[in-house]
């Protein structure tokens, strides 16, 4: 009764070759800095680290990180031609790898995306069987892993906005199955992440979001 792992942890996703590790969470990684971004980037310059420095490209997880930008979900056919996909479509890239990062979890990979309007940073683990998680979110702590509803909401640091943004949630009748916040300082900017068991109402976002000390919210549905 201990062990919680489930039959999908075991064997992993549906997906395209060759790994869980390499492929999969590689592919959602590069879903979540799209559903971050807003849209599908115009640019994106990508750092693997560790292991992933040194098998990312006979591994495919180069084709499997511009497949997730170009928001494939891991089963789709086209990650293999992913690199002319994103030829045609205009999305311009660069890779780097660093080989010895000590403090990075060894399947890491971090992404600066840009669209017209704006530009996001993530750092995120690929821990196999296609589970993530998104280490890090515009030099903010994160810790999510995108099997959740997750909402994200960048605001100023003031008193009772936890309990009060928990309340707003928890009155759509959602139930938060994790929280964190991460701060620039005392009463400086703050990162809130909530994952949550089920969707918000899209009233409730707006809400949010129109809060005077509230500077911007992500909402990102659960990653496939």
């Amino acid at each position: 009764m201990g062990d919680k792992s489930s039959v999908f942890d075991m064997i992993g996703p549906i997906m395209i070759g060759p790994s869980s590790s390499h492929t999969a969470g590689v592919v959602k990684i590069g879903r979540a800095a799209v559903g971050l971004l807003g849209s599908i980037p115009l640019k994106a310059e990508i750092t693997f680290y560790n292991s992933f420095a040194r098998t990312y490209e006979g591994h495919g997880s180069d084709r499997a990180i511009i497949a997730g930008l170009l928001n494939f979900k891991t089963d789709d056919e086209r990650i293999k031609t992913s690199f002319d996909v994103a030829k045609a479509q205009g999305l311009s890239y660069s890779f780097r790898s660093v080989g010895n990062a000590s403090t990075f979890h060894p399947n890491t990979v971090s992404i600066k995306v840009f669209s017209k309007e704006r530009n996001c940073t993530l750092i995120g683990e690929s821990k196999g069987g296609g589970v993530i998680n998104i280490v890090e979110v515009d030099e903010f702590k994160a810790g999510f892993s995108t099997s959740l509803v997750t909402l994200l909401i960048k605001a100023h640091d003031i008193k009772g906005s936890i309990s009060f943004l928990s309340n707003v949630i928890s009155q759509d009748g959602c139930n938060i199955a994790t929280m964190s916040v991460s701060r620039k300082g005392k009463n400086d900017l703050a990162c809130q992440v909530f994952e949550m068991d089920s969707e918000l109402k899209t009233t409730t976002i707006d809400y949010i979001n129109s809060l005077d000390w509230v500077i911007e919210t992500v909402y990102l549905p659960v990653i496939e």
